[in-house]
């Protein structure tokens, strides 16, 4: 990596909130006098309170230096727990731009209750040294930087994580490596750092189905800098607590319309053709993964070596999960939960606890009394959530018998529709059954004008639905399951019916529901196709159409067929007109379908720049500026039995 070294150094960070760190490199407004006035009341508040110690560079194993702030009760007489937040946001104290401090409620509230609260840069980003790569691998940093607190003089020898999307996402391969001081961890958002557990195999919501997810494009932009300034190793602790006053190593990116770059081919070349720096997604790098994430396949050896958590790594750790309904990543991260309960120690096991809210990425505490997502109003989904992660931290972290485990539900799930918050014992809910619903036609399903249907029997005879996918005109991705690409897609629910006036989409609506109906749980999609290319992909999303017509979005999926067989093989290819059986890894929500509502599925080639467009020439795709049309067909008969399974919870009236 190249350095450009000042005389005196340093670096800053945009707020830690406990709960949630939003993932954007974009600047947040500036405060008003009132909230400068509110920052400076808060900082002197927290230097009544606390011992505070900034900018220590703490060594890892290889002599890399992490930088680190400290934030502690002034009594030392008692030993504390640490709450250990790790991110590669910006999380300086002093905020530059307004020449004010940052807001440390978070760092307050923690020393109040009595915790050091510890705040760390990932590898290679503003004050730490080395080089970066996504979750700050490697993963031995995260174990080093647990040891080194809770050998700490003022330690209690226990530290528990928190954190929302990349402050998040580092948790789980860290959590793998059986630190014994790591005794708790409250990750939120955090799909990005699952690698594989089945059947899922995501790599880090770098894939679904195995189509790029093209998030992490406009996310990367503003962090794989790996041409930055850095200070001088030999600086006093002092030295940088004085540059944090007046430099700020964040880096100021040229505002980019992703709605328009995204747009652009090849697809290795989109940070670039944006004035972007090289960096681990498209070029070869001084990294353990060795970078070029894009050209990468999904069974790629260097998906193994960055901080991935996968199912070959069991975590021995307390957890509490937070998820929502409109995030990238719902579906692995259910599975990943339910992996820990299924295979970590008894009494760990039985120490794993949910929540999923019904809002957008790291959405959690904007939830307000009348909550909307998109278009679609999930009423009051608000929790008291200092209550919940600080009721868990206590009994974890200081011992407390508080009960909290007696009082808490192992998930806790809201159900839209219904806007209710319900509990469980497991996921799905007990109780859950398949329900299985046929896809059918008289050939003509394509779009809402269409004459597609689902019903409980499969169609005796096949009148296949064909429609034709230009990836130069891709359907547009329109809210949905989302995050981090810029104004490029607006995630949540919102009414597709102008989305399915395009004759690419194919539409198949149940008969109106006479009693309602609670879908909680994975959604399987089971089709038949046929193309007339090599490789295409099939895309299926999930909706609940009101009596009026209005039809919003619960969940979306996308199948590259090339992996139709598995991702550790071979890819597979077509020929042209024969019909293949495409099974799409599941959807997930929970949905109440009130009585008159219908179920709708779409099916069609492309949800874009949600994932990037199959190019249908069977090449590498992210290479390619070419595409060729294809005409493709969804089967359905009782030899092409296309279906969707969901998972129903009846529930006593």
């Amino acid at each position: 990596m190249k350095r450009i070294h000042l005389c005196f150094s340093f670096l800053i960070v945009a707020g830690v909130i406990l709960t949630l760190i939003p993932a954007t490199t974009a600047q947040p407004p500036a405060p008003n006098a009132q909230q400068i006035a509110q920052r400076n009341a808060a900082e002197k508040e927290l230097e009544s309170i606390a011992i505070i110690e900034r900018k220590l560079m703490v060594p890892m194993r290889d002599g890399k230096r992490m930088a680190t702030d400290v934030y502690r009760p002034k009594d030392p007489a008692k030993k504390y727990p640490v709450i250990f937040v790790r991110t590669p946001y910006n999380f300086n104290f002093w905020d530059v731009r307004n020449g004010a401090p940052r807001d440390m409620n978070a760092e307050i509230q923690a020393v109040k209750r009595g915790y050091a609260y510890v705040e760390v840069n990932e590898r290679g980003h503003f004050f730490s040294e080395g080089e970066y790569d996504i979750l700050g691998p490697p993963l031995t940093d995260g174990a080093d930087a647990i040891s080194w607190m809770a050998s700490q003089p003022w330690s209690n020898g226990k530290v528990g994580t928190i954190g929302c999307s990349s402050t998040a996402e580092w948790q789980l391969g860290v959590a793998a490596q059986g630190n014994p001081a790591f005794a708790a961890m409250i990750p939120q958002g955090f799909g990005a750092g699952v690698g594989r557990v089945k059947p899922y195999y995501e790599q880090g919501n770098w894939y679904r189905g195995g189509a790029v997810q093209m998030l992490f494009i406009a996310w990367i932009y503003g962090e794989q800098n790996q041409v930055r300034p850095m200070f001088p190793a030999n600086l006093s602790r002092e030295e940088l607590i004085q540059a944090s006053r007046m430099f700020d190593l964040a880096p100021q990116m040229p505002p980019v319309d992703w709605s328009k770059a995204l747009q652009y081919l090849p697809e290795m070349d989109i940070i670039k053709a944006v004035g972007g720096p090289r960096g681990i997604f498209a070029d070869r790098m001084e990294v353990s993964t060795g970078g070029a994430m894009i050209k990468r396949a999904p069974n790629d050896a260097a998906w193994y070596r960055g901080g991935l958590w996968h199912d070959d790594k069991p975590i021995n750790v307390p957890g509490f999960w937070f998820m929502s309904w409109y995030d990238v990543s719902i579906g692995p991260n259910l599975a990943a939960y339910n992996f820990v309960r299924k295979t970590a120690r008894p009494e760990i096991a039985n120490q794993q606890y949910a929540v999923i809210a019904p809002t957008l990425h790291c959405g959690y505490t904007r939830a307000t009394e009348n909550t909307v997502v998109g278009e679609r109003s999930m009423g009051d989904a608000r929790l008291d959530y200092p209550a919940l992660t600080y009721g868990w931290f206590d009994h974890f972290l200081k011992g407390e018998d508080n009960h909290v485990l007696e009082t808490m539900p192992r998930v806790r799930y809201f159900t839209m529709g219904m806007n209710k918050w319900q509990t469980s014992d497991t996921w799905p809910p007990e109780g859950a059954q398949p329900m299985t619903l046929y896809l059918g036609s008289g050939g003509k399903a394509n779009s809402l004008n269409g004459d597609g249907t689902l019903a409980a029997a499969a169609p005796s005879a096949d009148h296949p639905d064909s429609f034709t996918y230009d990836p130069m005109n891709p359907v547009p991705s329109f809210g949905g399951n989302v995050c981090c690409t810029g104004n490029a897609v607006t995630g949540g629910a919102f009414d597709q019916r102008k989305m399915e006036a395009r004759a690419d989409i194919l539409v198949y609506t149940s008969e109106p529901l006479g009693d309602g109906l609670e879908v909680s749980g994975p959604i399987e999609p089971t089709l038949y196709v046929s193309s007339d290319v090599k490789d295409t992909d099939i895309t299926v999303k999930v909706l609940d159409v009101y009596p009026d017509g209005t039809a919003y979005n619960l969940d979306e999926t996308i199948q590259r067929l090339r992996y139709r067989d598995g991702y550790e093989r071979t890819p597979v290819w077509m020929d042209a007109g024969k019909v293949y059986k495409v099974t799409l890894q599941p959807l997930t929500t929970s949905n109440w379908f009130a009585p008159g509502h219908r179920i709708r599925i779409e099916v069609s080639s492309s949800n874009f720049p949600r994932f990037d467009r199959n190019m249908n020439t069977a090449g590498n795709n992210y290479d390619e500026a070419k595409g060729v049309v294809a005409h493709n067909a969804v089967h359905h008969s009782a030899q092409y039995s296309s279906q969707v399974t969901f998972s129903v919870v009846k529930r006593a009236k």
